[in-house]
């Protein structure tokens, strides 16, 4: 670096400057955008439904561009705590400084909310004289020295020195937690990642030896209270957990979310015999859950659900049908949404079972009366297996009526959302630094004209913004959480977690496919299941569509 290079390096603001600088901007703006979007959906001082349907692109890209001003606030208050701590450096100051760059850049340019479609911002209704005081001179100064050529080549090379690094940049989590990331690591390069792809490509299921090793390492427990024999722990290192075993195989990753949704679903809502008898079962995982919810047909759309458990003496039997269940076959309990009230329409009549049922296998999957299914052959998302079930007078004891009163059933779902779609925030942060991980390694080691390939541009450049992008994505993601460990309401920004992750796991995955050329499309690298296993991302646990219509809902409301 000469004389003039490193003058200028020294006089430049940092990263963490230039967003302070420009936040205030991009707030004013999204007030502006709310403003703008409520006038539209509202009728008489009401959300209109049909209105708010009417105005989806408007309404999803508020959606958005409230995720990105959030993200950047997130990336303010990050760099702000590394800073204060000591720990804030050239990987994170490049990682700000490109991926803050690029997001205000977009703000203005275009955010994409799927691949063909684009939020442009006078589609909120904004004027030009909004937009004009938006964008700055230190929003321009933000893009102007964020995402350029130069400082992906640097920070390329940062990164690419030390490879084994848990993450790229400080993830500005405590030692405790980094600890238990590195011991989920240490169990993945042992347990997971050295077969993930033969179980996928065999569509087999993750092994009952591995299973019991998670349950070993505290998995299925993590968040359950000491009380009922779990280890207690924030949702934050839930989320670190998720990540690190779904970056050895999303499969893995996600067995821990049936335990995380059945069990929160039993502490807000079950009695305190339920939950006594059951946690216990499943922190330990001597129980191993299954969430069925979702029918043919309907969706996302609960209030149409139509599967009935009709009382007679000491059970319920239940009639119907459902799909898309995850490793119905191997659980021992499934949290099963039925209709106990035909009578009452909507909502009003669903209730939560839980419902027993013994272990089944490939050969003889359903081993009980009045329960059947089929397994639905998907593209990734392997190791558990999807079925659809067919319930004919399947019984489950009255005693296990979740909260022993009917009727409550969507009421006790909802409250299990928040946690469940930032543990698929944190599943998606997982995959997507999966495929960072295959791409890297295979930028460094294919040679094409003379050179490895990440010494091309545009190979470094997909890498540079993934890398960036998996830092944005984590702490939103790390953001949701500790809102939930306050126990406060975090649907917003659980939403918005989840919202950016699918996004940036799926980007990620293409990215890297793209850099192996032909060879990502063969079966035999690793990077085909990834991709594979990052597209449902953004249909699970609410699709991005939906996701975005409760935020833009939410902020209209407010």
């Amino acid at each position: 670096m000469n004389a003039n290079t490193a003058a200028k390096a020294a006089n430049r603001a940092n990263a963490i400057e230039l967003i302070g600088a420009a936040l205030p901007g991009f707030e004013t703006l999204f007030q502006e955008a709310v403003a703008a979007v409520r006038q539209r959906v509202l009728v008489d001082g009401r959300i209109s439904s049909a209105r708010l349907e009417a105005e989806q692109h408007a309404a999803h890209g508020l959606s958005w561009l409230a995720t990105y001003v959030t993200a950047l606030r997130e990336l303010k208050a990050y760099g702000e705590r590394l800073e204060a701590e000591g720990r804030y450096g050239a990987v994170e100051d490049y990682a700000l400084r490109i991926g803050a760059g690029e997001y205000a850049a977009q703000i203005f340019g275009g955010i994409p909310m799927s691949q063909g479609e684009i939020l442009r911002l006078p589609a909120l209704g904004l004027s030009q004289k909004a937009v004009a005081a938006a964008c700055s001179d230190a929003a321009e100064a933000l893009i102007a020295e964020g995402n350029t050529p130069e400082n992906r080549a640097r920070f390329v090379a940062l990164f690419s020195q030390d490879q084994g690094a848990a993450s790229i940049g400080d993830t500005g989590l405590d030692e405790t937690l980094e600890a238990i990331r590195s011991e989920m690591r240490r169990f993945c390069a042992a347990e997971v990642t050295p077969h993930a792809h033969e179980w996928h490509l065999e569509n087999e299921y993750i092994p009952m030896p591995v299973v019991e090793k998670m349950a070993e390492l505290g998995v299925f427990g993590l968040t359950i209270p000491e009380e009922f024999g779990g280890m207690g722990l924030s949702k934050v290192s839930m989320c670190v957990v998720s990540e690190e075993l779904s970056r050895g195989y999303i499969g893995v990753g996600s067995l821990g979310t049936r335990s995380e949704i059945a069990a929160e679903l039993i502490l807000c809502g079950g009695t305190d015999a339920q939950k006594e008898h059951w946690l216990p079962k499943i922190a330990s995982g001597e129980v191993l859950p299954t969430a069925v919810f979702t029918e043919p047909n309907t969706g996302s759309d609960l209030a149409s659900l139509r599967t009935k458990a009709v009382k007679e003496g000491d059970v319920w039997k239940v009639y119907g049908n459902k799909t898309w269940i995850t490793h119905p076959v191997r659980a021992d309990i499934m949290t099963l949404l039925v209709r106990t009230d035909p009578s009452e329409p909507g909502y009003k009549g669903l209730s939560m079972l839980i419902a027993e049922k013994p272990r089944g296998s490939d050969t003889d999957p359903f081993p009980v009366e009045g329960l059947t299914g089929g397994e639905i052959e998907v593209l990734g998302y392997r190791g558990m297996k999807e079925y659809e079930l067919a319930f004919d007078g399947f019984e489950v004891k009255a005693e296990n009526l979740l909260g022993g009163v009917p009727g409550q059933g969507f009421k006790q779902l909802m409250q299990t959302f928040e946690a469940a779609r930032i543990q698929t925030a944190a599943r998606a942060i997982g995959v997507a630094q999966s495929a960072f991980d295959l791409g890297l390694r295979y930028a460094q080691e294919r040679i094409q004209f003379g050179k490895p390939l990440i010494a091309f541009p545009r190979v470094a450049d997909k890498l540079a913004m993934m890398a960036a992008e998996i830092l944005i994505a984590r702490q939103l993601t790390y953001f949701a959480a500790r809102e939930k460990d306050a126990d406060r309401r975090c649907d917003l920004e659980a939403g918005m977690a989840k919202l950016l992750g699918a996004r940036v796991a799926w980007a990620a995955a293409d990215n890297a496919l793209q850099i192996h050329g032909g060879n990502g499309f063969a079966l035999e690298y690793p990077v085909s299941r990834v991709l594979c296993d990052a597209r449902i991302l953004n249909i699970f646990e609410g699709a991005a569509e939906i996701q975005a219509q409760v935020i833009a809902r939410r902020l209209v409301e407010e």
